[in-house]
């Protein structure tokens, strides 16, 4: 799970803003609470998987600043995602869902109440504080992130 927390964070931070002398991106898309944010897909094979996911699924991709390891997926001109390299052997688990919440530290305490638990490290500002994601485990075990438009405010979070 540890692994788990440290990719999604690096590939977040990358999806984000990449290296400090990035102009800054723009916030992802406002879908609204409780709806999909973003997602990262992982594999094994990654011209492999762009060729793949190219063909079946009409996406495009861009490169990520500062690495060749992972590439964000691009849907009708939007980022959408993001298609990263895995470390190891791919698992059911190696996938993660970012839903839209209205107030990152309120949900994570919430999913807390209800025995779930947050991985450490989590939740952070995106790079541009352009958001703060959160990565919530659940009673049975499986991740999901969660995403809030409004940035952590400083000294919050971690």
């Amino acid at each position: 799970m540890r692994t788990l927390a440290l990719t999604v964070a690096a590939s977040l931070v990358l999806v984000a803003g990449g290296l400090p002398a990035d102009p800054p991106k723009p916030a992802p898309a406002d879908v609204g609470p409780g709806r999909i944010a973003w997602f990262d897909v992982t594999t094994s094979n990654l011209a492999e998987s762009t060729a793949f996911y190219g063909k079946l699924l009409g996406w495009s991709f861009s490169p990520l600043a500062g690495t060749d390891q992972a590439v964000e997926i691009v849907a009708r001109g939007e980022g959408i995602g993001t298609l990263r390299m895995a470390e190891g052997r791919i698992s059911p688990f190696n996938g993660v869902v970012y839903v839209q919440v209205a107030d990152i530290q309120t949900s994570c305490a919430k999913a807390t109440e209800l025995g779930g638990t947050v991985v450490p490290g989590f939740p952070f500002n995106l790079a541009d504080r352009i958001g703060a994601v959160a990565v919530v485990v659940d009673p049975s075990g499986h991740p999901l992130g969660l995403y809030s438009r409004t940035p952590l405010p400083k000294g919050g979070g971690r």
